[in-house]
């Protein structure tokens, strides 16, 4: 088994080149593109987007996911502008040369049983599928507190009755520990089969509640080639992103080259 290691570079700095130079002393060769020059991807102008894939292309560093904020929104928002807001993200994956698009199942009304909303979350994603189906894109699906989609059951529910190839899950180990889930337990084999990609946030890896061990381990066994993407929020974390700083992301990774060693999984 070999995994291909990625990372927020947004959490290193809001500048690209100063993402870019880190990634590099870490032997990174792939990023997850959330936000540069502290504008969100998705709001990205054409000459910043050309201006981004100039830096990339300087330092021969790849796109391994867009980590859009598609879906992390309230459910009650118009449908609408996020429909546009995906095909404007499609574009953007198709530039910098990515199939993997990070999506959310929308804010549930607060003190609601998500069950009730169950309908409506499903029409919504199938829509965003359809879109992503037509671009040869992948929606990797993020469990994230308070989404329809932060439990395992949940998710699961929601790949299997959208039923499309380009609906498929990220897995956030730290988010369900939030959600009272324990990742591995409870939640690994249930989404394992739609699995393909890997966000880790728990810093030293494997230490917490994470079973960040436990899931390389299950990972490697089945014989897992994906992306793990670094996300470690070490300095500041929010809602909608988090930061690190230089050294902060260089100690995470360190740190899950660590466990990616011990287990004997190698990395790129």
């Amino acid at each position: 088994m070999t995994v291909t290691l990625s990372g927020f570079a947004d959490e290193i700095s809001a500048d690209p080149r100063e993402q870019l130079a880190t990634l590099a002393a870490e032997s990174m060769t792939h990023l997850e593109l959330r936000s540069a020059w502290s504008v969100n991807v998705a709001d990205f102008t054409g000459e910043q987007l050309a201006a981004f894939r100039a830096v990339l292309d300087d330092t021969g560093v790849r796109v391994s996911a867009i980590g859009s904020p598609i879906g992390k929104i309230p459910l009650d928002a118009p449908l609408g502008p996020e429909l546009d807001r995906m095909r404007r993200i499609a574009d953007i994956a198709r530039e910098l040369g990515t199939s993997i698009v990070r999506v959310f199942s929308f804010f549930v009304p607060p003190g609601e049983p998500p069950e009730r909303h169950r309908v409506q979350v499903i029409d919504r994603m199938a829509a965003l599928a359809e879109i992503a189906a037509e671009r040869t894109l992948i929606l990797a699906h993020e469990n994230e507190k308070e989404i329809f989609g932060d439990t395992p059951d949940r998710c699961a529910d929601l790949i299997t009755s959208v039923d499309s190839p380009a609906l498929r899950a990220t897995f956030d180990a730290a988010n369900f520990v939030q959600c009272g889930v324990r990742p591995f337990d409870e939640a690994y084999g249930l989404l394992r089969p739609y699995l393909v990609y890997l966000q880790v946030k728990v810093v030293p890896a494997g230490l917490g509640d994470g079973q960040v061990r436990e899931t390389l381990a299950a990972l490697r066994d089945s014989g897992f080639e994906g992306f793990v993407s670094l996300e470690p929020h070490l300095a500041q974390a929010g809602r909608y992103g988090g930061f690190s700083g230089p050294e902060g992301f260089a100690r995470a990774s360190q740190s899950l080259k660590l466990i990616l060693n011990e287990l004997g999984i190698s990395w790129r």
